[in-house]
């Protein structure tokens, strides 16, 4: 079961609305605000799920880390120590590639020499803190830690402009006629705040089939 998010989403719409005609009609055409955060309290599992998914569609990648987490399984998985407990040649029968192999290992590490904070030290800390740190992660980069902040910690200010969906429905729904930059996205933005998560998610949402 997915857990709720950590703030009001209807103080959230409501503030979106007021801010913004045309998100306004996006919010009443799609409806209520739907995200739920993934259930989990260990950021190196929520991280090496990340690691895994990169570059896959979602099915291939869930079969994946099924099959990962089941060469983990006998040495506690899914943990640092875990890692280090099984070969390479273990884990690309899992399926993982030898890049993501070595960014699991890094990650394994800093996790375990304290780089990589628990998940109660990063739900207290700041976002430009917390990038930095997990940033330092093989294979982790700005992007992965916003989908963190959003789905796993469930925080309702983050602005992932670097997210190519995002730039897409931004354009289509402001009828932009080149494609936005960061700067322009942010700048618009400042209205969403402190609920630019939520303005985010109907930005995807609005790409869906109909």
């Amino acid at each position: 079961m997915k857990a709720a998010v950590p703030f009001d989403p209807l103080k959230a719409v409501d503030h979106l609305c007021v801010q913004d005609a045309e998100l306004a009609a996006l919010i009443n055409r799609i409806g209520p605000y739907r995200l739920k955060p993934h259930p989990t309290k260990n950021l190196f599992a929520a991280l090496l799920r990340s690691i895994v998914y990169q570059q896959l569609n979602g099915k291939a990648a869930t079969i994946i880390l099924a099959r990962v987490h089941t060469v983990l399984a006998p040495f506690g998985a899914p943990t640092p120590a875990a890692i280090g407990s099984v070969s390479d040649e273990q884990l690309r029968t899992a399926g993982l590639s030898r890049a993501k192999i070595a960014a699991a290992r890094d990650l394994a590490a800093k996790c375990l020499d304290g780089t990589v904070p628990t998940w109660r030290e990063a739900k207290k800390m700041e976002e430009e803190a917390l990038l930095t740190r997990l940033t330092t992660v093989r294979g982790i980069g700005p992007w992965t830690v916003h989908m963190l902040m959003m789905f796993h910690l469930g925080r309702p200010d983050v602005m992932p402009t670097g997210d190519f969906a995002i730039r897409l429905a931004f354009k289509k729904l402001y009828r932009k006629r080149h494609d936005p930059t960061p700067e322009t996205i942010l700048k618009h933005a400042r209205s969403w705040q402190p609920y630019r998560s939520v303005a985010c998610w109907y930005l995807w949402r609005s790409l869906d089939p109909i």
